[in-house]
């Protein structure tokens, strides 16, 4: 999810001649975005990319992608502690500040596990293999994980959750102990929910031809799932060792992997099967 999104021309489709009367012009019809069948092919090809990267520069960018959502993560965070607004208003604002994380993975450049499960279409295609599929998610999950820890120590050690009075480390805690307390099934099924926002959003960046096009691409889905509740396995990463360092009551090592366990499988289903692979199905797919 890095430097992978190719604008290009749009065809115009101007009739050389005038609509009748009543009639809209065909160029009023037309979208600046490239079509499903195409983007589908786009996530092909950059997954062959991808899955193929040299393993220096993916260690670095899952790294990064690990930082990035740790960023969107505690502005969540933030925005949540105190909060005055209505249930659902409040979570559709904390999801619009966690949508700051994939922001920054898809414009500045990082590799993200969860978007990475699209690179499933150049599996399906035959494009890489089962080795070069699992090397790339193994290689930025672990990095995602890496980046993560180092953000929830550096806010840790520099003491940022103290501000107001420390009511933003209970919100932190709180965050963390909801999350910890999730049972197996649950878990799984807010991960696959998730996913499925996450890689739709990923998705329609790849019809985009601007920053500005990305950028709302991203933040309505990402604020869904946020303000819904699914679970990322990647923010997830920050969430819980963030609260472990500032003591939150229940939440152990223990938890963490109970949590990551079912969130990272519902991750791959959602993203690896809901939507990559059933879009890979309607366009790609040779009878």
């Amino acid at each position: 999810m890095n430097d992978d999104y190719r604008a290009e021309p749009t065809p115009s489709h101007r009739s050389p001649g005038r609509p009748s009367p009543g009639q809209p012009s065909p160029a009023s019809l037309s979208v600046d975005a490239h079509p499903p069948r195409r983007i589908a092919e786009l996530v092909e090809e950059v997954g062959v990319g991808k899955a193929r990267m040299a393993l220096l520069p993916m260690a670095l960018l899952a790294f990064l992608a690990g930082v990035y959502i740790a960023i969107g993560a505690m502005l969540y965070t933030l925005v949540m502690t105190d909060l005055q607004a209505g249930l659902g208003v409040g979570r559709w604002i904390g999801g619009m500040a966690f949508s700051l994380g994939l922001v920054l993975v898809v414009v500045a450049g990082a590799e993200l596990f969860t978007g990475n499960n699209l690179i499933v279409m150049a599996l399906a295609a035959r494009k890489i293999t089962t080795r070069e599929l699992l090397r790339n998610w193994s290689v930025v999950y672990a990095g995602n994980f890496a980046g993560a820890v180092a953000a929830a120590l550096l806010v840790w050690a520099a003491g940022t959750y103290g501000i107001g009075g420390g009511r933003v480390a209970e919100t932190a805690n709180a965050i963390a102990a909801a999350k910890a307390g999730l049972p197996f099934g649950e878990a799984l099924l807010r991960g696959i929910a998730c996913n499925v926002l996450v890689c739709l959003a990923v998705w329609l960046c790849y019809a985009s031809h601007s920053v500005t096009d990305r950028v709302l691409a991203i933040v309505f889905p990402i604020a869904a799932f946020v303000a819904l509740g699914f679970e990322h396995s990647v923010a997830n990463m920050y969430f819980l060792p963030v609260a472990m360092l500032h003591d939150a009551e229940g939440v152990t090592a223990a938890g963490l992997i109970a949590n990551l366990l079912p969130v990272t499988i519902g991750n791959m289903i959602g993203g690896g099967a809901f939507v990559a692979g059933v879009y890979w199905v309607i366009y790609l797919r040779k009878n």
